[in-house]
């Protein structure tokens, strides 16, 4: 069992979403990782900033965390948000207060 983290959804958020993230796997073997775990680790990054390689231990390896980012981060050319932008919002995930490149510009700027 891996350590909480503050960027983790509750079970309840995520049975919310689950039902998207299933439909929109590509039919090949069975799942050896939870989405949920995905789920969360790509929650971490987004929250914390790091970078992919840097997900701590516990998570899955980060290559698969960036698959299902990249998979599920397209956009349609109809101009609709992405699945994850879709159900971040349907959570009520908000991100950090402040993204890294706001913050990094305050020291850039100056």
């Amino acid at each position: 069992m891996r350590k909480t983290y503050p960027s983790d959804l509750s079970g309840k958020q995520f049975e919310q979403i689950q039902p998207f993230l299933e439909r929109a796997r590509k039919r090949t073997s069975p799942r050896k990782v939870e989405l949920y775990e995905i789920f969360c680790a790509l929650l971490y990054v987004l929250k914390s900033g790091c970078q992919w390689r840097m997900l701590p231990e516990g998570f899955p390896k980060w290559q698969l965390v960036y698959y299902y980012w990249r998979m599920w981060s397209k956009t349609n050319d109809e101009g609709k948000p992405s699945l994850l932008e879709q159900l971040l919002k349907k959570t009520g995930w908000r991100g950090p207060k402040e993204p890294w490149t706001q913050c990094h510009s305050k020291y850039v700027d100056s």
